[in-house]
């Protein structure tokens, strides 16, 4: 059973939206692809498990903070190894997130 998700409206940074483009060359996800959705503003990142029709289901992987880039083990009443439905549609490009080494020399 799958845990759901109310994901994060991806914007600018939507998987589709980048592709807009380029529609044929839109990576599908197949079964092992690592894709990303983001929850409360944190990366989620899902190894897919399967494919229904356009949406990915499969376990979390990492939970990335927005601020720091650190991992986390949970986010809201999300955690790591939830299984999850993640539609294409709200699929998003991994964002730049900062580096623990590059804040500590700052």
């Amino acid at each position: 059973m799958h845990k759901h998700i109310d994901w994060d409206d991806p914007g600018a940074n939507g998987v589709l939206r980048f592709y807009a483009d380029h529609p044929d060359d839109t990576p599908e996800p197949h079964v092992g692809s690592i894709i990303t959705g983001l929850y409360r503003g944190t990366t989620v990142r899902v190894r897919v498990e399967a494919r229904v029709e356009d949406t990915s289901i499969g376990d979390v992987v990492a939970l990335i903070a927005p601020d720091n880039g650190r991992r986390q083990q949970s986010v809201g009443d999300l955690e790591l190894g939830d299984t999850v439905r993640l539609a294409d549609t709200d699929r998003a490009m991994e964002p730049n997130h900062p580096h623990e080494d590059e804040e500590e020399q700052d």
